[in-house]
């Protein structure tokens, strides 16, 4: 008679919620002052930083980082200090 031999493996799951960092469009900023915003503060690479702010301009806003609320909430801050409309949601 054969027995069966049953290994139980416990899995951890470790869960972190990705947020989203959004920047809306505003009538105040230049382009120029939030592609060099997105390039200091998230340190989007150029063409990255343009891409978002046409998005931003001509879609009303734009994901411009997705990670960690940890993570997101010192940079929304500081694009919030330089006077962007910014959230994490």
């Amino acid at each position: 008679m054969k027995t069966k031999t049953e290994n139980l493996i416990e899995l951890k799951e470790v869960r972190v919620e990705s947020k989203q960092l959004i920047v809306y469009n505003d009538d105040f900023n230049t382009f120029d002052f939030v592609i060099d915003s997105l390039i200091k503060v998230c340190k989007h690479e150029k063409i990255q930083a343009e891409q978002c702010t046409f998005i931003i301009h001509y879609k009303g806003k734009c994901i411009v980082k997705k990670g960690p609320y940890r993570e997101l909430e010192p940079l929304c801050t500081a694009l919030l200090e330089r006077g962007l409309t910014a959230e994490i949601i």
